[in-house]
Formats: C-alpha cells, structure tokens, sequence
C-alpha cells in the first residue's frame, strides 16, 4: 500500500513537472499549445538540426515570444506553398515561417507589425568595388537562384541595367559563383545574402535595392485579433530589451540599424498601410 502511494505521488509530481516546463503534448498555465509552421529548408530562418528538428532565427524568435506569452509552442515543418491554407483552414494559431505583408494577404489573413524587414540585397566578393547605384552592374554578370523573385528582378531588369543574368538551381550555387569569380554579384533576400556572408568569408553584403523593403511578419486567421495583440505585445518588448537584435546578429552576422525592423515599435496593431491595421495605440505590456 505505501509502494503504492508513494508511486502514485511520484508520478504526480513528474507529471507536474512536465506541465510547468511545456513539455509537448501538455498546456502552460492551463491553455494548449500555441501550433505554427515553417518552411523547414530555409536557412538561416528555419533548417534541419542533426538530431532531425528545426532551428534557425524564426525558431528562436517565436519560441521566445510564446515562452513570454506563458505558452507552449509546437513548430511544424513543411513546404510553405502549402503553410498559408494550412493555417487558414485550422491547423495552425499563426505561421512562424518569415512571411511578406502585402496588401493582398492582408485583405485575407490579419498580420503582426514587422519583425524584420526584407528586401533584395547584393552580395559582392571581398575586395571588389562595391555597388553604389543600379547603375554600376552594367556590363557585369548577376548571379541569382532559378525561379526565385530575384531571378524575376534579375530577368526583367538586365537589359535595362545592361547587365547579364546567371541562373543557378540553388543559392549557394549562386553565392559561389561570385567567390570563385564567375558572376561580380549575387542576388539574393538580405537575411539570406548576410548569413551566406557569415559562411563564406570571402562573400560580403553590399547594395539594397531599398524600394523593395517589406515588412516580415507573423500572419493570423482574420478573426484572431485577441491573440495577434498578444503576440505582437511579445514581440515588441523583445524589441525594447534587445532580444531580437541579439537574435539578428546571431543568425545574420551584423547588427541592426537603429531604424531597422528588428529595433523598431510601430504605432498600433499590424503593419501600418495595411488591410487590417488597427491604429489604436497601445502601449507594450513587459
């Protein structure tokens, strides 16, 4: 009977455990896990760890935020062509994958303010000149990834630039082809261009194409407006404390600008210009 009993305590007592740490499959001060999902093969913002999980700067990021926001966070992997309806249809709370705000999403899904911004940005080698103005790629070779938005950039932007595309069926491939001297420049995402830059040292991040800046952000069903204020109230006190900045320099190798994303609140609710934007003010709750 006590063998029983003590037992019986024991196994309360890891139960209890388990719950207080989030262990999955569990709940966090008596809500379920938060669900969310990511394009697992996109480095640095999610890729596979050795031990067959997912890591990468969005990893980290929305970890942290739902740790603040007292919840579990289950991250699922998968093909992000498939993410949006996913989550549109149930599966999941929000998309931890860096997704582009742009006002046709937003007239469909509601959106966070930007954690990040993105825009297309030029890697150079080490010691070339570097680029100051669109201007200065002509007569020069651009290396780009086939079939991304760079590649579409790249391919309707040569001939007024004067320079020439080159097509590679991965980035790194592209990255390569500018440190071994085949293309003056790669095109590329500024996140992926400045973690290339951090694995190869002979690759340095250049010239961003600034008018194509957007904000990443975490998008939601329409209709959880209750929780994107939570969310986003996360996200901007690890802004004010310096955790995504930290988190920035970690996964792409520089610092923020003061001004950048990753260390600026914005007014209100969702990406300012938007469909769904709430300009309500509202003051971070740390």
């Amino acid at each position: 009977m006590l063998r029983s009993l003590t037992m019986a305590i024991l196994s309360m007592t890891l139960a209890g455990t388990a719950l207080a740490q989030g262990t999955p499959g569990g709940t966090t001060g008596g809500q379920p896990p938060l669900r969310c999902a990511v394009d697992g093969t996109f480095a640095p913002h999610a890729f596979p760890t050795l031990q067959g999980g997912v890591q990468g700067f969005n990893v980290d990021l929305f970890r942290e935020a739902a740790r603040r926001m007292g919840r579990e966070l289950v991250v699922d992997s998968a093909s992000f062509s498939g993410l949006i309806p996913a989550m549109n249809a149930g599966r999941y709370d929000f998309l931890c994958a860096p997704t582009t705000a742009t006002a046709e999403r937003a007239a469909n899904m509601l959106f966070t303010e930007g954690y990040l911004y993105t825009a297309f940005q030029f890697g150079i080698r080490r010691g070339s000149a570097p680029i100051t103005s669109l201007d200065d790629l002509r007569g020069k070779a651009i290396s780009v990834n086939k079939g991304s938005a760079y590649d579409a950039w790249a391919q309707a932007n040569a001939a007024r630039y004067g320079f020439t595309v080159q097509t590679y069926d991965t980035q790194p491939d592209a990255v390569q082809a500018v440190v071994s001297g085949r293309a003056y420049a790669n095109l590329g995402g500024n996140t992926v261009v400045r973690y290339a830059a951090t694995r190869a040292p002979q690759f340095v991040p250049d010239f961003v194409i600034r008018e194509t800046r957007a904000h990443w952000s975490a998008p939601l069903p329409m209709g959880a407006t209750a929780l994107r204020v939570q969310l986003e109230n996360a996200l901007e006190c690890m802004k004010r404390d310096g955790t995504i900045a930290r988190l920035s320099k970690q996964w792409f190798g520089t610092d923020p600008a003061a001004d950048d994303a990753e260390n600026t609140v914005f007014p209100g609710t969702g990406v300012p210009g938007l469909p769904g934007y709430d300009a309500t003010p509202r003051e971070p709750r740390c």
